[in-house]
Protein backbone atom coordinates (compact mmCIF):
# COMPACT_ATOMS: atom_id res chain seq x y z
CA UNK A 1 0.00 0.00 0.00
CA UNK A 2 1.06 3.38 -0.81
CA UNK A 3 -0.64 5.85 1.34
CA UNK A 4 1.15 8.86 3.01
CA UNK A 5 1.34 8.73 6.66
CA UNK A 6 -0.11 11.81 7.61
CA UNK A 7 -0.58 11.22 10.96
CA UNK A 8 -4.15 10.79 10.61
CA UNK A 9 -4.61 7.15 11.47
CA UNK A 10 -7.22 6.52 8.44
CA UNK A 11 -4.87 7.35 5.85
CA UNK A 12 -1.88 5.45 7.22
CA UNK A 13 -0.60 2.46 4.99
CA UNK A 14 -1.69 -1.26 7.12
CA UNK A 15 0.46 -4.22 6.74
CA UNK A 16 -2.10 -7.49 5.90
CA UNK A 17 -2.46 -9.36 9.68
CA UNK A 18 0.44 -11.97 10.05
CA UNK A 19 -1.31 -15.21 9.26
CA UNK A 20 -1.62 -17.14 12.56
CA UNK A 21 -0.64 -20.94 13.34
CA UNK A 22 -4.57 -22.30 13.25
CA UNK A 23 -5.34 -20.17 9.42
CA UNK A 24 -1.68 -22.02 7.99
CA UNK A 25 -2.72 -25.57 10.01
CA UNK A 26 -6.09 -25.31 8.20
CA UNK A 27 -4.57 -24.77 4.80
CA UNK A 28 -1.76 -27.62 5.42
CA UNK A 29 -4.18 -29.90 7.09
CA UNK A 30 -6.84 -30.33 4.03
CA UNK A 31 -5.80 -33.22 2.08
CA UNK A 32 -8.16 -33.05 -0.49
CA UNK A 33 -8.28 -29.10 -1.25
CA UNK A 34 -6.00 -29.31 -4.56
CA UNK A 35 -5.68 -32.67 -6.80
CA UNK A 36 -4.02 -31.06 -10.11
CA UNK A 37 -3.51 -28.40 -12.40
CA UNK A 38 -5.03 -28.92 -15.97
CA UNK A 39 -3.83 -25.51 -18.27
CA UNK A 40 -6.28 -25.02 -20.47
CA UNK A 41 -4.55 -23.75 -24.01
CA UNK A 42 -6.11 -21.91 -27.00
CA UNK A 43 -6.59 -23.46 -29.98
CA UNK A 44 -7.80 -22.45 -33.76
CA UNK A 45 -7.31 -25.84 -36.17
CA UNK A 46 -7.96 -29.00 -34.62
CA UNK A 47 -6.02 -30.92 -37.63
CA UNK A 48 -2.73 -28.83 -36.49
CA UNK A 49 -3.26 -29.51 -32.93
CA UNK A 50 -3.70 -32.66 -33.19
CA UNK A 51 -0.41 -32.71 -35.19
CA UNK A 52 1.03 -31.59 -32.95
CA UNK A 53 -0.34 -32.66 -29.57
CA UNK A 54 -1.03 -36.30 -30.83
CA UNK A 55 1.62 -36.50 -33.61
CA UNK A 56 4.74 -35.21 -32.90
CA UNK A 57 4.57 -35.16 -29.15
CA UNK A 58 2.85 -38.26 -28.20
CA UNK A 59 -0.12 -37.17 -25.89
CA UNK A 60 -3.44 -39.52 -26.74
CA UNK A 61 -6.89 -37.46 -27.27
CA UNK A 62 -8.39 -38.44 -24.24
CA UNK A 63 -12.27 -37.24 -24.75
CA UNK A 64 -13.61 -34.50 -27.22
CA UNK A 65 -16.87 -32.26 -26.95
CA UNK A 66 -18.97 -29.66 -28.95
CA UNK A 67 -22.07 -28.40 -27.80
CA UNK A 68 -23.52 -28.81 -31.78
CA UNK A 69 -21.84 -30.20 -34.88
CA UNK A 70 -20.24 -26.91 -35.69
CA UNK A 71 -19.83 -25.66 -32.41
CA UNK A 72 -16.07 -24.91 -31.28
CA UNK A 73 -13.89 -28.30 -29.80
CA UNK A 74 -12.89 -28.68 -26.55
CA UNK A 75 -11.10 -31.52 -25.95
CA UNK A 76 -8.96 -33.23 -23.45
CA UNK A 77 -5.41 -34.79 -24.35
CA UNK A 78 -2.53 -36.07 -22.47
CA UNK A 79 0.57 -38.07 -21.90
CA UNK A 80 1.32 -40.24 -18.51
CA UNK A 81 0.55 -37.58 -15.78
CA UNK A 82 0.40 -35.12 -18.37
CA UNK A 83 -3.11 -33.76 -19.21
CA UNK A 84 -3.91 -30.76 -21.29
CA UNK A 85 -7.06 -29.20 -22.38
CA UNK A 86 -7.65 -27.48 -25.91
CA UNK A 87 -9.65 -25.48 -26.46
CA UNK A 88 -11.44 -22.96 -29.79
CA UNK A 89 -13.59 -21.48 -27.42
CA UNK A 90 -13.46 -17.99 -27.45
CA UNK A 91 -11.95 -16.47 -24.15
CA UNK A 92 -10.80 -19.52 -23.28
CA UNK A 93 -6.95 -19.28 -22.99
CA UNK A 94 -4.58 -16.54 -24.41
CA UNK A 95 -2.32 -17.69 -27.63
CA UNK A 96 1.46 -17.11 -26.11
CA UNK A 97 0.55 -19.08 -22.95
CA UNK A 98 3.21 -20.79 -21.45
CA UNK A 99 3.77 -23.78 -18.75
CA UNK A 100 6.41 -25.33 -16.68
CA UNK A 101 6.34 -28.98 -16.89
CA UNK A 102 8.61 -30.99 -14.94
CA UNK A 103 10.41 -33.96 -15.94
CA UNK A 104 12.66 -36.80 -15.84
CA UNK A 105 14.93 -37.45 -18.85
CA UNK A 106 14.70 -34.56 -20.40
CA UNK A 107 17.31 -35.97 -23.13
CA UNK A 108 15.58 -38.53 -23.93
CA UNK A 109 12.41 -36.88 -24.50
CA UNK A 110 14.43 -34.65 -27.19
CA UNK A 111 15.46 -37.56 -28.74
CA UNK A 112 12.27 -38.96 -29.88
CA UNK A 113 10.83 -35.48 -30.42
CA UNK A 114 14.21 -35.02 -33.07
CA UNK A 115 13.33 -38.67 -34.34
CA UNK A 116 10.05 -37.88 -35.76
CA UNK A 117 11.41 -35.14 -38.03
CA UNK A 118 8.64 -32.18 -37.38
CA UNK A 119 9.02 -29.93 -40.20
CA UNK A 120 7.77 -26.37 -38.07
CA UNK A 121 9.94 -26.72 -35.05
CA UNK A 122 13.06 -28.34 -34.01
CA UNK A 123 14.19 -27.58 -30.08
CA UNK A 124 16.83 -28.24 -28.61
CA UNK A 125 17.96 -28.85 -25.08
CA UNK A 126 19.42 -25.13 -23.00
CA UNK A 127 21.30 -25.96 -19.72
CA UNK A 128 20.00 -23.21 -17.34
CA UNK A 129 21.49 -22.82 -13.62
CA UNK A 130 17.73 -24.32 -12.68
CA UNK A 131 17.76 -27.28 -14.81
CA UNK A 132 17.55 -29.07 -18.45
CA UNK A 133 14.87 -27.20 -20.09
CA UNK A 134 13.39 -28.14 -23.58
CA UNK A 135 10.95 -25.55 -24.79
CA UNK A 136 8.24 -26.67 -27.85
CA UNK A 137 5.71 -23.81 -29.86
CA UNK A 138 2.24 -24.94 -30.07
CA UNK A 139 0.93 -24.12 -33.81
CA UNK A 140 -0.96 -21.35 -32.02
CA UNK A 141 1.82 -19.64 -29.86
CA UNK A 142 1.47 -21.44 -26.98
CA UNK A 143 4.55 -22.81 -25.12
CA UNK A 144 5.90 -25.82 -23.26
CA UNK A 145 8.71 -25.88 -20.82
CA UNK A 146 9.90 -29.60 -20.32
CA UNK A 147 12.23 -29.09 -17.69
CA UNK A 148 14.60 -31.03 -15.18
CA UNK A 149 15.78 -30.28 -12.46
CA UNK A 150 19.40 -30.25 -11.74
CA UNK A 151 20.64 -32.65 -9.57
CA UNK A 152 22.70 -32.05 -6.25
Amino acid sequence: MFAMNTGNPSTRARAAPPATSSMASTVISSPTMFDKVIPVFRMFDVAKANEFYVGYLGFKVDWEHRFEGVSPLYMQVSREELVLHLSEHYGDGTPGSVIVVRMKDVHAFHAELTAKNYGYLRPGVQHQEWGHELTVIDPFGNRIRFLQDVQA
